[in-house]
Formats: C-alpha cells, structure tokens, sequence
C-alpha cells in the first residue's frame, strides 16, 4: 500500500485486550492510545473499535466464568463497558486527545435514517480532532440484530465514514499457510488478493475472551476491501510498526489490498448493513443481464419469490443454483411481484397502473456481488 491516507480504523479484540484469567490489559491499552496518538499528531483521523466489554466486566464483578445467559451477559458487558471508557479515556488523555464513547445497535446501521445519524455523528466527532471509541452495544442488543462480532462492525464502520485503511488487530502475527501452533512448517501470508481463496485456511474462534476467529476477520476483510478499503492485519504486539505500514512498507502482517470494483455509498448499505425482508430467484438470462449486462431485474426474469416485504424493502437475489449475486431495494411488494412473475412491462402496466411496468429493481438501486 503507498497512497495517502485521512482516515484509519483500528480494531482490537477482546484476546488482545484482556488478559487470560481476566481484567485489562493496560499496558495494551495505553500502547494503543499512544500509537493513534500519533497518528492523530500527523494529521490522520482514527476511530478505534473495541471489544472487551464482557471480559472486563467479568473480572470486576469477581466472575471467572462468562455467564451463559444472556442476561448474564448484557450485565456483564453493562459494567464493563465503563470500566473500558475509563481506562480509554485516562490513557489518551495523557497524549491530550478526548475519546467519546459510541455504542452501536446493528438496527442503528440496518434503518436508513439510523446508518446516516451514525454517520453524521461520527463525522462531526473527527471534525473536532475527537478519537470515537465504538462497540456493539451488547447490553440491549438481541440476537436477531447484533453484529456477532466486532470484526464484521469495524468493517461497517470503515465503510461508513469512508476509511482509508482498516487495522485489525489479534493476538497473532496474521494469516499462516496452516495453524502455526500446531504446524511448525506453516508460513506467514504476506498479501493476500483474492479472499475466498483462503477461507480454508482459518480455523475457528481462537481464544475464551472472544466470539471471533481468523474466519470472522477474513469475512471482515472481504467487506472492507469491497468498499475500497485497504486491509492490515497484525499482532498487537507490534503495534510499534504500524508507522512502517503506512510509509509503504510491509511489515510483520497480512494485507489486503481493495478490490478494483468497489461498492460505494448507498451500495455500501445495500449489500451488508440492510436488513433483508425476502429472496427472489431469477433464471440464468437474468443472472446474466445482471452480472454482465448492468441490466436492472425484470419481472421475465424471475422464477420464484420468498418472504412478505413492502416497495422499498431490501431483498436478496439468488440464481437457479441458489448462489447469491445480489441484493437491492424493490419497486414492487411482494404481492405484486407474485402477480407479475414472468410478465412483461405491458402486461404488468395494465395489472399495477402506477407502476407503469418499470423495474422489479432498478440499477442504481441495486448491488450485484460478481460484475
């Protein structure tokens, strides 16, 4: 990577954070607060999203076991989300930086209305030289609408303040050939261009203090360098090179370079924060309309529906071999599109008059996952 940068997201987890029989890492912390420090003194904009909340929680109600409730652990994370903030807030106050707290609802990036008031938030946060420290709020969070874990929200944070560069930070040195624990042969992944390709190589979550692994972090790396973003992972301790990165050169780490076609936008919104309401299946001339024809969906195209949605509701689209290629905003219900599966723009113009038989979903509505 060699291009100026604005802005970088730092993500560190709660293995790199915590410490294995419980409490924070302070000495991380304050190493990490002084790494952003400077970068903010060169003129860079950072935001650092955390996780930890649970483990440090833990350690301050005297529990050396994470509750299996849910419950349990909203209470958990409740207590130690401020002790997180205090600590934060001690330590980047030592480089005269003030933080400011963002906990984040994944309904908060789902609605529309919710995604731009992050947005704008987040925004006027950096515009005041202020470092925002985001986390999933898991205290009031359900299971229907959380991140999961705090890889796949630094990535939609990236995404959402248009970041440069996403820093993931772990408790290991980046992406090996095989598990370096148990391989001694297994090799560092310098760079890596094409992400699918190297699922295989990541196992699962690696550690008690947190709900992400390689896996989780791979899929965030695919998000991110789909909206244009530069990707670093790299081990915590090592924080001292992260300024050998941004001159240019590699250190100890993996990197992922942004893919050429990059979803920008509303697209950004469409493809990974929206909530879908339902599927639509197409046939292979509409699949193809769609990835090489920069078409819009059609109702000919259509084979089957699934699911009850309204007009401007997000949906998944998936082709014959239920492989998914894209997703959108409708123009129609689904009531309606079971009425005109099949039919013409004539056709659907006499059935639905104020529609005058336009598209299923437009273009420009519309993020296609394989162009």
């Amino acid at each position: 990577m060699n291009k100026a940068l604005k802005r970088v997201v730092f993500k560190i987890g709660s293995s790199s954070l915590t410490f294995p029989q419980g409490g924070v890492n302070g000495p991380v912390m304050e190493r990490l607060a002084g790494t952003i420090a400077g970068l903010v003194k060169e003129g860079l904009e950072c935001v650092l999203v955390t996780s930890g909340a649970v483990a440090a929680g833990l350690a301050k109600m005297n529990l050396r076991k994470k509750p299996k409730d849910l419950a349990g652990k909203q209470a958990a994370a409740a207590v130690g989300q401020g002790v997180l903030i205090e600590k934060y807030s001690c330590f980047f106050e030592q480089y005269g930086l003030t933080c400011a707290q963002i906990l984040l609802s994944r309904i908060d990036l789902v609605e529309s209305a919710h995604y731009k008031n992050a947005k704008n938030t987040l925004e006027k946060l950096l515009k005041y030289g202020i470092v925002p420290i985001v986390n999933e709020n898991d205290t009031v969070v359900v299971e229907e609408l959380c991140f999961g874990d705090n890889d796949r929200l630094s990535a939609m944070v990236a995404g959402l303040i248009d970041a440069d560069l996403l820093i993931l930070l772990t408790d290991v040195d980046g992406l090996y050939t095989a598990n370096p624990v148990k391989d001694p042969t297994a090799e560092l992944i310098k760079t890596v261009e094409n992400i699918p390709e190297v699922f295989d190589l990541a196992g699962g979550s690696g550690s008690m203090a947190g709900t992400g692994g390689m896996v989780t972090k791979l899929k965030a790396a695919e998000m991110a360098t789909r909206f244009g973003i530069d990707v670093f992972f790299m081990n915590t301790a090592y924080l001292n090179e992260v300024n050998q990165f941004l001159n240019g050169e590699l250190p100890r780490g993996t990197y992922f370079p942004p893919c050429e076609h990059k979803f920008a936008g509303k697209k950004r919104w469409i493809a990974y924060a929206g909530l879908s309401m339902g599927t639509i299946m197409i046939d292979d001339g509409a699949q193809e309309a769609l990835l090489h024809g920069g078409k819009s969906l059609l109702a000919p195209g259509i084979t089957k529906i699934d699911g009850y949605w309204e007009r401007n509701d997000l949906v998944r689209v998936f082709n014959l071999r239920e492989e998914e290629i894209a997703r959108g905003l409708v123009e129609l219900s689904s009531e309606e599109v079971a009425r005109v599966i099949g039919l013409h723009s004539d056709e659907i113009a006499r059935l639905i008059p104020d529609t005058k038989g336009r598209e299923v979903i437009h273009r420009d509505k519309m993020t296609v996952f394989e162009d």
